[in-house]
């Protein structure tokens, strides 16, 4: 009873509230994981073109998925090591501060979707060839801009 109390006040408080939906979601996690990686995939391709940070935001808030926003780091960090260019390094560097800022992307969602290049890095180099380098640049800029912690920028693998 207690524990539901609480639930009640928490929901109730405006702040307290949209912290919960940030955490746990509230209704995104019934649509199938295919369709959310091809929207997610959508939302970063139209954010390049358009450059627009809060309409990015705002499309990844109403997919409603939370414990999912580690795929959106992964598709990101991984259409920069597919870029030829600085753009895409700058604009996706950008995101993710701003995303990380708001408190949109969680620590865990972060780490998650950095492990995951991580783990994929050997088979992203086959196609990528100077992937590493692009990555080690990549995780010191984050580190840098303050959106990874050390031990995640430490788990990142060289050649």
């Amino acid at each position: 009873r207690a524990a539901l109390d609480r639930a009640t006040v928490l929901l109730s408080m405006t702040k307290g509230g949209n912290r919960i939906d940030n955490v746990w979601g509230s209704g995104g996690g019934q649509q199938s994981v295919k369709h959310l990686v091809k929207e997610i995939d959508m939302l970063l391709k139209e954010y390049l073109l358009s450059g627009d940070i809060l309409e990015a935001e705002r499309c990844l808030q109403e997919l409603e998925v939370p414990h999912f926003h580690h795929e959106l780091v992964y598709e990101a960090v991984v259409m920069v090591l597919e870029s030829t260019g600085e753009k895409t390094f700058k604009m996706i560097l950008d995101l993710l501060k701003s995303l990380w800022t708001s408190s949109v992307i969680t620590m865990d969602q972060m780490k998650r979707g950095y492990e995951r290049v991580y783990r994929e890095i050997p088979d992203i180099n086959l196609d990528v060839p100077h992937s590493y380098s692009v990555l080690e640049r990549f995780v010191e800029e984050c580190f840098q801009a303050g959106i990874i912690s050390k031990p995640v920028r430490d788990l990142c693998p060289s050649r």
